[in-house]
Parts: structure tokens; C-alpha cells; sequence
């Protein structure tokens, strides 16, 4: 590691929902710094959300993040020349980080058919319900992490 590492700052809860969650997606979602653009965003995707589910849009985000959470990813490890794909366990603060990311990725990406608030309300919908372009990234890495579990050994 080179340098000092950053300190992590503690995020304030959102206004309404007065979740750090909601806080960390209306961030991830923001684009050229228009924060209350991505606040409408998420909360009427949220809205929506409630509307088809008829459950608490936290409890829905919650239980979507929580089943795109990868729990081992594999990282790179240089032995005797060689670079070994290492299974390892994923750190809480990066799961979450990159729960949030691969579920923003799959509503982009599908927001050519239909409004962004839409796509990231039926990826949420989705991730809520186990499939998904989310879910089906995690168990992608989760089977990358499996197929290289020859190498543990390596872990550091």
C-alpha cells in the first residue's frame, strides 16, 4: 500500500427514509454532482417499489442488497511469476459498495427500453426476488471463487 489510506467517512442517513442505504444508493446513482436528481430517482423508485410489493421500500432494498452481496470474490496473487486467481472473502464495506454498483449497472443497462427509474425499480424488483443481471453477476463471481478454490492456499 502506498501512502496513507483514506479514513472512511460516516454517511448521513437520507431525509425521508433516514436509512444510510438509501444514502449510499442516491450517491451511486448521481451523475455531475446533480444529487437531487438521483434523489428523485431513487425515491420514486422506491415509491414504485411499494406500490407493486405492497411491503416497506426498505425492506425491500435491504433483502435486494443482501442477495447481490457477494461473499468471495477471487484476487490476483503473484507466486514464483505466476498470477494465481485466489478466492478470498469479501470485506462487509465491499460488498455493500459493490452490491449497489452491479445493480446500477444492470438498470443502465437497461434503461434503453424504458426510464431509468423504471429499470431500477424492476432490477431491485428482481435482485428482491432472487434472478436478475445483479444476482446473476454474483454467482458468477461466487463460481469463479469455487472453480479456484485449488489455490486457497495462497490466501494472504
Amino acid at each position: 500500500m502506498r501512502g496513507k489510506q483514506a479514513k472512511k467517512r460516516k454517511l448521513r442517513p437520507d431525509a425521508i427514509y433516514e436509512s444510510v442505504l438509501v444514502t449510499r444508493l442516491i450517491t451511486a446513482v448521481m451523475r455531475d454532482g446533480k444529487r437531487s436528481v438521483a434523489e428523485k430517482v431513487v425515491y420514486s423508485t422506491l415509491e414504485k417499489l411499494e406500490k407493486e410489493l405492497k411491503k416497506k421500500p426498505l425492506e425491500i432494498l435491504e433483502k435486494a442488497i443482501d442477495s447481490v452481496m457477494p461473499r468471495l470474490e477471487v484476487r490476483p496473487r503473484r507466486v514464483g511469476g505466476v498470477n494465481y486467481q485466489v478466492p478470498a472473502p469479501v470485506p462487509e464495506h465491499r460488498q455493500l459498495a459493490l452490491a449497489v454498483k452491479w445493480i446500477i449497472l444492470e438498470a443502465r443497462s437497461r434503461r434503453k427500453k424504458e426510464s431509468f427509474e423504471k429499470a431500477l425499480a424492476t432490477e431491485l424488483i428482481e435482485a428482491y426476488k432472487g434472478s436478475g443481471g445483479a444476482v446473476k453477476k454474483k454467482e458468477d463471481v461466487h463460481k469463479m471463487a469455487e472453480a479456484n478454490k485449488a489455490f486457497a492456499h495462497f490466501q494472504w
